[in-house]
């Protein structure tokens, strides 16, 4: 253990160059949910794990991530209006505690053995529902817990939590599976939890000044709406990343397949494949975490990150050895957090506060909701044609979404570039 003496200028450097571990309630936030995103990830891995084993078809994990996602398509956006109406710590107590249950009873089915695909679908589904709710509120909660100047640090933040848990959940769950199969992986997700309800139970949230909204639930997710496709930089960033995300980013539900079918490496190369991903999402994070960026570096970011994440895709879709495919992992995971952690950033810079519940909720559906309609398109190709050309469409689509995305920004800079000559 360091001395004070030592551990105080330690302490001033990481405040200094993590301004949003200044604030006590987002500390708490840092230690509760990494805690509970590690169980969250061994369960993301044995679930897939679980559903492949039980009956080898790709398919059938299309239909899992069909089923989690698209409660959030169809109910994030009102969601989104209750996360500006409600006080959104109890909203939070709420839908953790909820999940946890989920976990648990899912645990209990998974250890007696009476676990078919159905099952895994239904609490997929029930899953969803909850996270509907509890997405687009905790995305808005971080401001309450940060304050506005340090909220683009506080974001990237979160991305860097969820990405260190996404490099130690499926490590641990490759080896547990092993061990104790996925019931193990299972119960211990729903433990974790605790460690996320413990964190919120002990916040200091001073009271909103946030506007309560009276209108109807439909009257507010229109307002929303209305004023989301009224700001081109919202409108334009939501489109985008619904695209990459329903086609893109859901590769990674083929991650079986490439680790038993393509490469023969088993549980322990799925988790490795999920892992090496996760080295790569977390060094991004942290590179991000540390730095203030300029709106001209963030536009960069956009690029860099999307490119970057659709070239790494197409090597894995192409890698002929199983080390070549996890080095180009680390890469899609580097590329793929830069582009949707430097996206969440610039929403949440460009929204009105009143909007912000809203407009998180819109973008739970092009982030997640989007994402049953991918999963279940890829699930299906990889079973007709095999997974490696599935991952090919993933990447293209890709790759064309940052072919637009560079032409839109060199419009952009060159619209900017006359408005400051005619100035």
């Amino acid at each position: 253990m360091l001395p004070e003496s030592a551990s105080e200028p330690l302490r001033s450097r990481l405040l200094t160059g993590v301004p949003a571990l200044r604030h006590r309630n987002f500390r708490l936030f840092v230690v509760g949910q990494g805690i509970s995103l590690i169980g969250y990830w061994m369960q993301s891995v044995a679930q897939g794990w679980l559903v492949y084993r039980l009956q080898e078809r790709p398919l059938d994990l299309g239909k899992v991530a069909f089923a989690g996602y698209l409660p959030i398509l169809f109910l994030a956006p009102l969601a989104g209006v209750v996360a500006d109406r409600l006080p959104r710590r109890p909203v939070l107590l709420l839908t953790q505690t909820l999940l946890m249950l989920l976990a648990l009873a899912l645990a209990v089915i998974v250890w007696l053995g009476v676990a078919t695909v159905p099952i895994v679908i239904g609490f997929a589904a029930a899953g969803g529902l909850v996270g509907a709710l509890d997405i687009p509120t905790r995305q808005s909660f971080l401001i309450e817990m940060a304050s506005p100047e340090d909220l683009p640090n506080a974001i990237a933040v979160n991305s860097a939590i969820f990405n260190g848990a996404r490099v130690v959940g499926p490590a641990i769950a490759g080896s547990l599976l092993n061990v104790a199969g996925e019931a193990g992986c299972f119960f211990l997700n729903a433990a974790s939890y605790l460690a996320v309800l413990a964190a919120l139970a002990r916040m200091r949230i001073p009271r909103s000044s946030r506007a309560r909204h009276a209108q109807p639930l439909g009257a507010g997710f229109v307002s929303g709406l209305r004023y989301v496709w009224g700001v081109p930089v919202l409108r334009n960033l939501l489109l985008l990343l619904g695209i990459v995300c329903a086609l893109g980013v859901q590769y990674v539900v083929l991650m079986p397949v490439f680790a038993k079918t393509v490469f023969g490496a088993g549980a322990e190369g799925y988790g490795l494949l999920l892992t090496a991903a996760g080295i790569g999402s977390m060094t991004s994070s942290l590179q991000l975490a540390t730095r203030r960026y300029s709106r001209l570096q963030h536009r960069r970011n956009l690029l860099l990150g999307l490119a970057t994440f659709a070239v790494a895709v197409l090597g894995v879709a192409v890698s002929p050895r199983f080390e070549m495919a996890l080095l180009c992992q680390v890469f899609a995971g580097w590329g793929m957090i830069r582009y949707l952690a430097t996206t969440n950033t610039l929403l949440q810079l460009a929204v009105d506060e009143g909007y912000r519940g809203r407009m998180m909720g819109l973008h739970a559906v092009m982030f997640l909701g989007t994402q049953p309609i991918g999963g279940l398109a890829l699930g299906a190709l990889a079973q007709q044609f095999g997974a490696r050309r599935a991952a090919l469409v993933s990447a293209s689509t890709a790759l064309a979404a940052a072919a637009w995305l560079a032409f839109r920004l060199r419009r952009l800079a060159l619209r900017e570039r006359r408005a400051r000559a005619a100035a």
